[in-house]
């Protein structure tokens, strides 16, 4: 009779010690999963899961029931219970010092509270009939705050949100809250400005941003450490340092920060993500928080959601300083480019939106845009007569679209021109060139190519091929790339010129009608031989007859530069330009041995964002043009990340990075000169 009251007793108390210990163990098998590579999962929960296994619980009960809780030692009595409270402060707020926090500090910043055996001495002090009371009573505190339990391993709490089930008795424990992943590092600013208190309560504070714990095993901000490669000890820095010439110094990036509404339309693109970790009002706080770490002088953003931009990020932007720019995409399109700029570094000389959507032509149908600026730069005070040369800043976002290259190809066309145009000087020549965007191709692709070298053949070409993003060589048909890639009536020639501006007009220049010069055709001063003529038997010596004088006064009439003669020069099927620019980044990590990467579809790693500048070509190698700085000198650069780092990570977004991209940023300095 005893040891049946014992059993009903005591077993809902040993259960629930069960279902504590492998919530605890699905908790963190949860993380694992989501954040480890699969051949190191098992090895890890074999060691996390503690040495209490079913059989070994079943055992002890039936101990109990036959020998009687009083025979066993107290350290088999009741399995350890450990509780632990992790209780977040202010410091996990400091957005700045974050990214440059080692990994112990990260790890002790919490405050973490141990109660060690203290409910391991209390259970065993508790007579039978008042354990299963106590358990429920323990029980009842769940809601609002998540005890881990396990036996035998180290001990973990944490605040999690509130939920709404309620514990009715030890067979009623909901455990739901355990699917939820809790892989999210806490390095976001919260939602308001209000001041985080020093010790966060059990309730969770409404409209608070949670924080999840992150599985000791997976170091964010180590896995995803960028090293920062000052590039100033170049020769040619050198020798600009030893001629004591001074440098106007300023940074520039450029970010894909992933518009939410493409976010929520392409949500299979991110199944790998928990979902709260792709919620906007988690992703700001982490996007501003970077930029403000970084803090650039001139800021591309690509993927920017237009209420988004006009309700939180330009009114941000604002208070941080910066004058801000935006380009919505075309059509229906609800995210476009941004350019903003330090005030007190730079001000607008002036500014050229570009829209690539032209009715009726197939080669220019989507909605993509751009942004081109010239800024001059502001130069402290007490500089006396020194001046500093004006800077062209352009930033886009190309069609993603793998197939359809030859539409990239005219995009980057029109950028280019509307690049000539801003950045010309009245001497021919052009100001300093910045170039940055998302440009939906490879290193090396034939688009590459074209912007870095200057010069593109595309007659023939595959159109796949321009950006080099997939391979679809295997297709019986696919569509090519034909001269002329655009019609004239675009306005643009094969150098990446407009028409109207490529030939300027010379001063006291005058133009006649053709009706009005074939009026002289026939005249004496036509026919005449002219003196310095040399003499040549039967080419030079006849004298022309009608039809040849008439050829001949034709052929004498000044042509006027028309859509006709530049349809001529483009059907040769190769196009140029003349801006002579160079990639900050050199696409491959040596130390490492693989190439970089600036984003992850679908956990495959590519390259796609780029910054380019002005730079003095010296030789062309193999087709290869390169480049020494000139007037803009390249400072250093934030280094980037190769594939299998990013995988450790979960790929983009994760929880420390919260766009699918990862930012650029560079730093420049341009010469100053005396008046």
């Amino acid at each position: 009779m005893i040891g049946t009251v014992l059993c009903y007793v005591l077993l809902p108390a040993v259960r629930l010690l069960q279902v504590l210990r492998d919530a605890f163990f699905t908790y963190r098998k949860n993380v694992l999963l989501a954040k480890s590579p699969s051949t190191q999962i098992e090895g890890v929960f074999a060691a996390t899961r503690g040495r209490s296994v079913p059989e070994e619980q079943e055992a002890l009960l039936q101990q109990w029931l036959e020998e009687g809780v009083g025979n066993l030692p107290a350290s088999e009595s009741v399995p350890t219970v450990r509780k632990v409270s992790v209780t977040l402060t202010s410091d996990w707020l400091e957005g700045s010092e974050l990214l440059m926090t080692s990994l112990s500090d990260l790890n002790t910043s919490p405050e973490v509270s141990r109660c060690a055996d203290q409910q391991h001495s209390e259970l065993n002090a508790l007579a039978p009939s008042e354990l299963q009371d106590h358990a429920v009573a323990e029980m009842a505190r769940l809601p609002s705050e998540e005890t881990a339990t396990v036996a035998g391993s180290a001990p973990w709490a944490a605040v999690v949100p509130q939920t709404d089930h309620q514990t009715a008795g030890c067979a009623g424990i909901s455990v739901e809250v355990l699917n939820d992943d809790p892989a999210v590092l806490a390095w976001s600013l919260a939602c308001d400005a209000e001041a985080v208190p020093p010790v966060l309560p059990a309730q969770p504070i409404q409209d608070a941003v949670p924080f999840y714990p992150v599985s000791m095993e997976v170091p964010y901000h180590e896995i995803l450490w960028r090293d920062w490669e000052d590039l100033s000890v170049q020769p040619c820095v050198l020798e600009q340092v030893s001629k004591n010439t001074p440098l106007f110094e300023f940074r520039v990036m450029s970010y894909n920060i992933l518009a939410q509404d493409l976010v929520e339309q392409g949500l299979d693109l991110y199944v790998h993500c928990h979902p709260d970790i792709l919620n906007w009002n988690y992703r700001l706080p982490n996007l501003l928080q970077e930029i403000q770490h970084w803090d650039p002088d001139v800021l591309c953003l690509q993927e920017v959601q237009e209420n988004h931009y006009w309700e939180q990020l330009e009114p941000t932007f604002k208070e941080m300083g910066f004058a801000c720019f935006y380009k919505r995409r075309t059509g229906t399109k609800t995210d476009g480019c941004a350019v903003c700029y330090k005030r007190s570094r730079f001000q607008l000389i002036s500014l050229s939106p570009i829209e690539y959507f032209r009715p009726g032509l197939d080669i220019l149908n989507r909605d993509n845009v751009g942004l081109v600026l010239l800024l001059q730069p502001v130069l402290p005070e007490g500089l006396g007569l020194e001046a500093v040369s004006p800077l062209c800043v352009a930033n886009t976002h190309v069609l993603f679209n793998p197939r359809r290259g030859d539409i990239k190809l005219a995009q980057v066309a029109l950028l280019l021109a509307e690049i000539d145009k801003i950045a010309r000087t009245t001497e021919g020549s052009y100001y300093p060139v910045i170039l940055c965007g998302d440009l939906n191709s490879v290193p090396d692709s034939p688009l590459y190519k074209f912007i870095r070298n200057g010069e593109l053949s595309y007659h023939g070409m595959p159109a796949w091929k321009v950006s080099g993003q997939e391979d679809f060589s295997q297709q019986l048909y696919s569509r090519k790339l034909l001269a002329p890639l655009w019609p004239s009536s675009l306005g643009v020639t094969d150098k990446c010129q407009y028409v109207t501006l490529c030939q300027p007009k010379k001063p006291g220049r005058r133009e006649y009608s053709r009706d009005f010069l074939l009026q002289f055709r026939f005249c004496d001063v036509a026919c005449e031989r002219p003196p310095q003529l040399v003499l040549l038997e039967g080419v030079t010596d006849a004298k022309p007859v009608a039809s040849a004088r008439e050829h001949s006064a034709m052929s004498a009439v000044p042509k006027k530069h028309n859509s006709l003669s530049f349809l001529g020069k483009q059907c040769s099927g190769v196009i140029q330009h003349g801006l002579n620019l160079t990639s900050v980044y050199s696409h491959f990590l040596p130390q490492r041995g693989r190439p970089e990467v600036t984003t992850m579809p679908m956990g495959l790693g590519a390259t796609v964002d780029y910054i380019f500048y002005s730079a003095e070509p010296v030789e062309n190698r193999a087709g290869r043009r390169l480049y020494k700085d000139g007037a803009l000198k390249l400072l250093g650069r934030l280094s980037l990340l190769s594939e299998d780092v990013l995988l450790m990570a979960n790929g983009l977004p994760n929880p420390f990075c919260s766009s699918d991209h990862l930012c650029l940023l560079a730093s420049f300095g341009l010469e100053i000169s005396s008046l």
